[in-house]
């Protein structure tokens, strides 16, 4: 079985044509086609939620795929919009919320939320993305991580947006040697670990993060053979697969305003 680190390589050496394949899969072509035929006339929070298989897949495309069913939630992060800073989205840990609230900002545009590239063709194109780290992650779940962390990390604004998300930190402490029971220690005290030991600007440096996907990659294959692949449910049993509830994003964003 070829290693995480040669297969990394290879799918980020021709991407386009990585999720090309992807998108032409005869169940991933059916749901891109109906949403792109949808997506267009909702004009509404209501009608948007009401659609479930539309809002199903926005989610996904969105990595929030595992918060489909808190409904109330997202309803909040919609209503809000982005345009307050003290909007609900823009005050959670999660950067993901506030990208989906601003993909379909209804707040600002009302009925023409949806017309807008981002919510149309950008979210097909999102989709078709993660379905591939799905897929991935299926033979190697070192891959779907370095897959996901690479497209993610240039978006982090702080290191709490690590702590509040389990693929990325999972990513983060295997790069950095950090011990597994240290993520059970105090948040803040997490936080300021992570801000000694990386600055998570460098992630918008394509080189420097690359440097870092080669030690993750690397460092994962060490502790995870491929010819022993690690469980993918203990970290993604989903497209997100990461398991935060809204209770403890809240509780995450709560000590990421209190150590300000």
């Amino acid at each position: 079985m070829t290693s995480t680190y040669t297969s990394y390589n290879l799918i980020t050496r021709d991407l386009p044509k990585s999720i090309e394949r992807i998108a032409s899969q005869p169940q991933v072509a059916r749901e891109s086609e109906y949403y792109l035929s949808r997506i267009s006339e909702i004009k509404s929070i209501d009608e948007f939620m009401a659609d479930t298989r539309v809002f199903n897949y926005a989610m996904k495309a969105h990595g929030l795929e595992d918060m489909d069913y808190a409904k109330a939630f997202m309803r909040k992060v919609l209503t809000e919009g982005v345009d307050n800073e003290d909007a609900f989205a823009n005050k959670l840990a999660d950067s993901k919320y506030k990208e989906f609230a601003e993909t379909y900002n209804f707040a600002r545009n009302g009925e023409t939320a949806t017309i807008f590239n981002k919510a149309q063709q950008g979210t097909v194109d999102k989709y078709h993305r993660i379905t591939l780290e799905e897929e991935v992650g299926q033979d190697n779940t070192g891959v779907r991580l370095a897959l996901y962390f690479e497209r993610t990390a240039p978006e982090l604004d702080s290191v709490y947006g690590i702590l509040a998300d389990t693929a990325l930190y999972e990513v983060v402490r295997t790069a950095l040697g950090i011990p597994a029971e240290v993520a059970a220690s105090d948040i803040d005290k997490q936080a300021e670990m992570l801000k000694s030991r990386l600055d998570i600007e460098d992630f918008k440096d394509p080189e420097k993060l690359n440097t870092f996907m080669q030690r993750f990659t690397a460092l994962w294959e060490l502790d995870n053979p491929s010819y022993g692949s690690a469980d993918s449910s203990l970290l993604l049993s989903s497209s997100t697969g990461f398991g935060i509830t809204p209770e403890l994003m809240l509780s995450i964003n709560n000590l990421k305003l209190g150590g300000r």
